[in-house]
């Protein structure tokens, strides 16, 4: 009776072992359901960056004012009927 008995432990051993270790054990689920957390979170990010994207090009094909603003600030245009002032700032005195 007793071999019987030591025999279910070390089959009870072996299923926890392979339960805790072995392929698609505990172990390995956390580490996927981490990857899968830190993949999402990097997937949102990106969808939040296309949205922002997707909303420029949308400007950009329907409103001019969008276009208008661009050029202003990265090309530094301005209108016809405009008069551009510069202002510049007076150099500190070298003592």
């Amino acid at each position: 009776m007793r071999w019987v008995i030591a025999l279910l432990i070390v089959l009870l051993l072996v299923i926890q072992q392979r339960l805790w270790f072995g392929d698609g054990g505990l172990h390995e689920i956390k580490v996927r359901e981490q990857e899968i957390a830190e993949r999402e979170a990097v997937n949102e990010r990106l969808r939040a960056r296309n949205a922002a994207l997707q909303a420029d090009v949308d400007n950009l094909k329907d409103g001019l004012e969008a276009i208008e603003d661009r050029a202003r600030s990265e090309l530094g245009m301005i209108r016809e009927d405009e008069t551009f002032y510069q202002v510049i700032e007076p150099a500190p005195e070298v003592k």
